[in-house]
């Protein structure tokens, strides 16, 4: 039941100065972000939010603070801080090259070139690129046997990637690999021409053709463009060929498409194959799974980026991959690494920081999960606790800035919130969420969490917005009234 805003301007100001001397307004919320949730038909009975400056020791905001529910891509904080603390800013991944015999004179390798993984959360094209380049320079040309994948750093099952939401081909849903390749993905750019939209395929994949049979679409080019867009791979003799129907609006201009439609070996077959090909290079052989064979010799290897470029890839821009395969890097103490085993050792270093969340769970690291859970309490303690530590500002900064980059980009921008803070967001059908930090009208700052799971979660945006600004209007000494929800 919602409790009436008393009338009285003596009577609120006294209860606003008892709030501010206790150090919460407990079970309130301010009356802006109530107006959202009531006007987006969220109850607030489906909402926690804790808002508490990182200099005091109770919070200001405190509702529901306890109630374990799902935070989507916010859970990537406990992924990303856990990973930044225990393996450290600095920490690198390295992909390597080896040889089972020696290169004769003429460039011909008798033998098998090894690729083996370390879990690299973004080995991209051009560093792929990079390490065959390595193999030519080193005197390679031809290779005789084949060329073996090894992914064994990682020990987790197959998953199938249409299981969470019945869209096979989306990038987000492709799962860890020890030797993942360019995301798995391939990028394709589409563009108006004429009528008919063209397809131009960006990465290059050797024995796979594209079959564009889209039309051009009417009416406007809307976020859900790539709603319109059906993929549909089919084997061929000689290959694959991916077949795209449906509509393209002239009016969406040119757009980048990324799609994951091919198994694992299929798709680092198609690459490498094309990138050997391109430099030079020729195989007899086949492109596939394996590890490195006894005795053979390190040739060369790719150094990733540090771990703190990929936090910022994956906070920024809400990288469940990536996500997934840092969780795991976290599981590699003793190799092969494991989702229970990366599980086990957050909980470890949670409880020795003093972090006990009895009711987290968690799936994958990466919030792609119906299953994963945690409190806004727990969510603001362990950016407090993060707030005090060596790799805070690697942390922060990992997280995208109101209404300047990232997935907050777009909002609030041009409010006194724009710059002032560092938010994460998250989002799944049912379920809306943020947290983060902001500083108010005075340069003070607080953590905030923002969890919404509803059906309508989705028209929650205003309310988390509403939030955000209401703390970054917040001056010292401020008297406020704040209603308790139902």
């Amino acid at each position: 039941m919602t409790r009436p805003l008393f009338s009285s301007v003596r009577f609120g100001i006294l209860l606003g100065g008892i709030a501010l001397s206790l150090g919460a307004l407990a079970d309130g919320l301010p009356p802006n972000v109530l107006k959202a949730l009531k006007t987006a038909q969220i109850p607030a009975a489906n909402v926690a939010v804790v808002v508490q400056p990182v200099d005091a020791s109770a919070p200001l905001v405190a509702h529901n603070a306890a109630v374990s529910m799902n935070p989507a891509s916010v859970m990537k904080l406990v992924t990303t801080y856990a990973a930044l603390d225990l393996l450290g800013p600095a920490y690198t991944w390295k992909t390597t090259a080896w040889i089972d015999s020696v290169p004769g004179a003429d460039g011909n390798l008798a033998g098998n070139l090894y690729l083996r993984g370390s879990g690299d959360p973004r080995f991209a094209i051009e560093h792929l690129w990079s390490l065959l380049r390595q193999l030519r320079v080193r005197g390679i040309q031809h290779i005789a046997g084949d060329i073996v994948l090894d992914r064994t750093v990682f020990n987790v099952p197959a998953i199938d990637p249409g299981a969470f939401d019945d869209k096979p081909m989306r990038p987000y849903n492709v799962g860890p690999d020890g030797l993942l390749l360019n995301f798995r993905a391939l990028r394709f750019t589409l563009l108006p021409d004429n009528g008919k939209p063209r397809v131009l395929m960006e990465t290059p994949s050797d024995n796979l053709r594209v079959d564009n049979q889209l039309r051009s679409g009417e009416g406007g080019c809307g976020s859900n463009w790539k709603d319109f867009i059906n993929a549909r791979l089919i084997p061929e003799n000689n290959g694959n060929r991916l077949e795209l129907t449906g509509t393209y609006s002239p009016l969406c201009g040119e757009k980048p498409l990324n799609l994951a439609p091919l198994p694992a070996d299929a798709q680092a077959g198609g690459l490498i194959r094309s990138l050997w090909k391109e430099l030079g290079g020729t195989l007899a052989g086949q492109v596939r799974g394996g590890s490195v064979a006894v005795g053979s010799k390190l040739l060369a290897q790719h150094e990733s980026a540090p771990l703190a470029d990929a936090v910022r890839d994956i906070n920024k821009y809400s990288n469940n991959v990536m996500a997934r395969q840092v969780f795991l890097t976290l599981g590699n103490d003793s190799a092969p690494a494991t989702a229970e085993r990366a599980r086990q050792r957050i909980n470890d270093w949670l409880n020795a920081r003093g972090l006990r969340f009895n009711e987290l769970v968690l799936d994958n690291g990466s919030g792609l999960s119906r299953s994963e859970r945690i409190s806004a309490g727990s969510l603001n303690s362990l950016l407090q606790d993060a707030w005090k530590n060596p790799v805070m500002p690697e942390f922060i900064a990992s997280m995208p800035i109101v209404g300047i980059d990232g997935t907050m980009k777009k909002r609030l921008n041009g409010s006194e919130a724009t710059g002032r803070a560092h938010i994460k967001t998250g989002t799944l059908d049912g379920v809306k969420t943020a947290a983060g930090y902001a500083l108010d009208a005075q340069g003070r700052r607080y953590a905030i969490v923002f969890l919404i799971n509803h059906p309508r979660s989705q028209a929650g945006s205003a309310a988390i917005d509403a939030l955000i600004a209401w703390v970054a209007q917040r001056r010292i000494g401020e008297k406020s009234v704040v209603l308790e929800n139902e």
